[in-house]
């Protein structure tokens, strides 16, 4: 009887929901005025009856997850990213966390709380909800489950033990330390008995991977003119390890100072995003002198090692051995600044957007 109630009163209850939505594609560095924040009316609090052909979930997106893979989502097909690009005028779409209102599939129900792929809005229907998890109840904050516990900690997890086959005592350097990824993959490494040097954007950056993560060292690669000299005093015995999340002028730099079957796990290169005109790679013949194996990877090729990396991280965290910084940007409206400000550096560590906590 209380079931049959309580199906009344969500068939009957309406909420207001709000959308970030794409206005046309873009060829360059994303703008804030590039999304726009609309009215969507009103929606049911229930999944409407037929839709999505299958079982169906009902979601009220909690957090949202701001990630630079998202920019190659922002073009069209014949540019676009190594998944479909969003659809101009439709909500954009992210990892996010959200707890059910209302499901038809026999998984979920309302009140649980999950995570995986949702729109950029109050009100989420997931159409595909086997590419939903569960959160189980912890002391973990749900926002970390965007990070830590999410794509950017699996990507460090990932990148870390499967690309780069780290050995204790070898010489590791990673790009963009401070960032979601960057973060993780320095403690990891640390934890590993190896040497750890970060390159971050800002002098409070570079103090947080020595102070907060500790890194043994850090530089901000915009006060250094030379960076292949740079890297040279970091690292005198060469590097072992290089976890690329730049390209550009600072992977040439690395190239260079790389020793003998050194291995780059290739992440990301933010700095070659949005722009129109290309930095060249000048140092690739190091590739051969030093027998180095450079490998471009994705997370989601590697999703069976996920229960695996939770189990890990999540001890890891509890006996204190990782510890995780995130930029928490509060309210729907702040996604786009939010977004936008990842590729002029803006963020401290791995950046949310809170949309609601309840």
């Amino acid at each position: 009887m209380a079931d049959g109630m309580e199906q009344e009163r969500l068939a009957a209850a309406v909420a207001k929901n709000r959308k970030v939505v794409l206005r046309g594609y873009i060829e360059r560095v994303p703008r804030e005025d590039d999304m726009e924040l609309v009215d969507g009316g009103a929606v049911e609090l229930r999944v409407p009856e037929g839709v999505g052909g299958g079982p169906t979930v009902l979601v009220k997106n909690l957090y949202l997850s701001c990630d630079p893979y998202m920019r190659g989502r922002m073009q069209d097909f014949i540019h676009g990213s190594y998944i479909p690009p969003f659809k101009p005028g439709s909500p954009i779409e992210g990892f996010g966390v959200g707890r059910v209102v209302h499901s038809t599939h026999p998984g979920f129900g309302a009140g649980d709380v999950v995570a995986g792929m949702t729109g950029w809005e109050d009100y989420s229907l997931i159409t595909e909800p086997e590419q939903l998890r569960k959160i189980e109840p912890s002391d973990i904050p749900l926002s970390y489950h965007l990070g830590l516990l999410g794509m950017p900690g699996f990507t460090a997890y990932v990148g870390f033990y499967e690309i780069c086959s780290p050995k204790k005592g070898e010489f590791v350097f990673i790009s963009a330390a401070s960032g979601a990824v960057g973060q993780i993959v320095g403690q990891l490494a640390k934890m590993h008995g190896c040497y750890v040097v970060g390159s971050a954007g800002s002098n409070q950056k570079v103090e947080l991977l020595k102070e907060k993560f500790g890194f043994h060292a850090a530089f901000n690669y915009k006060e250094e003119p030379d960076l292949t000299a740079a890297l040279k005093r970091y690292f005198p015995e060469g590097i072992d390890i290089y976890f690329e999340n730049v390209g550009g002028p600072m992977l040439d730099a690395v190239l260079l100072n790389m020793r003998t079957h050194g291995r780059i796990a290739v992440c990301g290169m933010v700095s070659q995003l949005g722009v129109t005109s290309h930095v060249g790679i000048h140092n690739l013949f190091s590739l051969i002198s030093k027998r180095i194996d450079m490998k471009g990877f994705i997370q989601s090729d590697y999703h069976h090692l996920f229960p695996q990396f939770v189990d890990d991280i999540t001890k890891h965290y509890r006996d204190g051995k990782i510890v995780y910084v995130e930029d928490l940007s509060v309210g729907l409206e702040s996604g786009p600044a939010a977004f936008v400000g990842l590729f002029s550096g803006r963020n401290v560590g791995k950046q949310v957007v809170c949309v609601s906590e309840d």
